[in-house]
């Protein structure tokens, strides 16, 4: 056993699997979360957005053995299906190469059977209903209040790390120390939020939609996603603006509900029957990327996943990223032999430059499954890019280098994604390309060599 203590704030999705991670290597681990153990009580309504889990996220949950039980948890999805406006619906691969897909998992059922194998360690404590407060950096203090008693609780660690999400009170307590560590803070909202309904299982309890796919209707400043649930259920989100004649601000009677939805998504209506109720039930949350440096203060604390890189979900990196914050993490125990000091340092230089990069992805996925998936140029150039990759499987589209190859980090991944993008584009403009596929692949490999990027 390792006498050091390390205390980790939040027990969502990267907390509980570094926690994991930490007490096999021996250390005392007490882990505080604010909410109540999700294995005793339900989910709140309309947050439980799906995930897409990935082969960077599959590693993470290879460092816990997890990995097979949660693949039994998932569908896959190779692509996604795409909706027009009064057009039929059609299927865009995620990759032109065999067994690649992108797998729907449950929020919950994930953070549920990383909290099990956390139960499991007898050096590993979890408390929960624990709000924290502050930190005391430099002594490595915590404080929390405790939600059902209201009793103030202190505890002191080796080293402290957060991973209490976009709202992280570790990552409030370092901006407390803006002048001393240079602390450097971003927040940056969509104009457009997000809303969960849902599409139940058949009467026989299949799916009303393909199964294998994630579901998108565009419809230009708007869009609706859907991913498949085990139970045949899909969850439904409505990414939408707050503002305009059809904004979140304008959809406050029923009767205004049905018209949207009778004009813009008349398909979905027969397939959600409680869609008006859903719609005023379940909450509206925001969309915004968080970015901050430095990740570390005085070698005692540490931020990590959405505490330090809180990102929007249209790539669908969100949890992959943060379990590759751990396993970049534990990669750097091995190599530095617990001197916390050089691995938070190496740690943050190292992940800050790739989330950045996943953050400025996101957010151009965004504007892409909203505007472009239906576009002519779009479709042309996926239709390539499957192509190219179906012929030649060691060619990898900017949406494969994120999604597929989790040894090419995120920063190299969109400069070399984007420079394919353009030139791909660049050939799909009026019409057929004037180049065969050799020619384009020749062009586009001798592309990807010369492209450089801040490493």
């Amino acid at each position: 056993m390792n006498n050091e203590k390390i205390a980790i704030i939040g027990a969502g999705l990267s907390g509980t699997l570094l926690a994991i991670t930490m007490a096999q290597r021996g250390y005392d681990v007490v882990v505080y979360e604010k909410r109540d153990d999700m294995r005793k009580v339900s989910m709140s309504a309309g947050r439980s957005i799906n995930l897409a889990l990935s082969p960077r996220g599959m590693l993470g949950l290879d460092l816990a053995g997890i990995r097979q039980e949660i693949m039994g948890q998932c569908i896959p999805m190779p692509g996604r299906m795409v909706h027009p406006l009064a057009q039929e619906a059609f299927f865009q691969s995620y990759s032109g190469r065999k067994g690649e897909a992108i797998n729907s998992v449950s929020r919950g059922g994930l953070n549920i059977s990383l909290l099990n194998k956390a139960e499991t360690f007898p050096n590993l404590k979890m408390h929960f209903n624990h709000t924290c407060t502050h930190v005391v950096l430099e002594k490595g203090v915590a404080h929390f209040k405790h939600e059902k008693t209201g009793m103030a609780i202190e505890t002191k660690a080796d080293i402290i790390i957060g991973t209490d999400g976009s709202g992280s009170a570790l990552r409030k307590s370092m901006m407390e120390k803006t002048a001393d560590l240079l602390f450097n803070y971003s927040q940056h909202f969509l104009s457009h939020g997000y809303k969960e309904l849902s599409i139940n299982p058949s009467d026989k309890g299949g799916f009303k939609l393909e199964k294998h796919a994630l579901h998108i209707w565009p419809r230009g400043s708007f869009m609706i996603i859907a991913l498949p649930n085990l139970d045949g259920s899909f969850t439904v989100t409505m990414f939408h603006p707050y503002e305009g004649e059809w904004g979140f601000n304008q959809l406050t009677t029923r009767e205004r509900v049905e018209e949207f939805f009778q004009q813009f998504y008349p398909e979905l209506i027969a397939f959600m029957p409680d869609y008006v109720d859903e719609f005023f039930n379940n909450p509206t949350g925001n969309l915004g990327t968080v970015k901050c440096f430095p990740w570390q203060a005085y070698g005692k604390a540490l931020l990590m996943g959405d505490a330090a890189h809180a990102i929007v979900p249209f790539y669908g990196q969100g949890m992959n990223a943060s379990f590759e914050d751990v396993r970049v993490f534990n990669e750097l125990l091995d190599e530095n032999a617990g001197n916390w000091e050089v691995i938070f340092n190496k740690f943050q230089k190292s992940r800050a430059e790739n989330t950045n990069a996943i953050a400025d992805l996101a957010i151009d996925n965004f504007y892409e499954m909203r505007d472009r998936v239906d576009d002519a140029d779009f479709i042309m150039k996926r239709k390539i890019e499957m192509q190219l990759e179906y012929t030649y499987p060691d060619y990898y589209s900017k949406y494969s280098l994120v999604t597929f190859r989790a040894d090419v980090p995120y920063a190299r991944a969109m400069a070399q994604g984007r420079a394919q993008d353009e030139m791909l584009l660049s050939w799909c403009k009026g019409g057929t390309p004037s180049l065969n596929l050799d020619e384009m692949y020749t062009q586009l490999m001798q592309l990807a060599n010369e492209t450089s990027y801040v490493h």
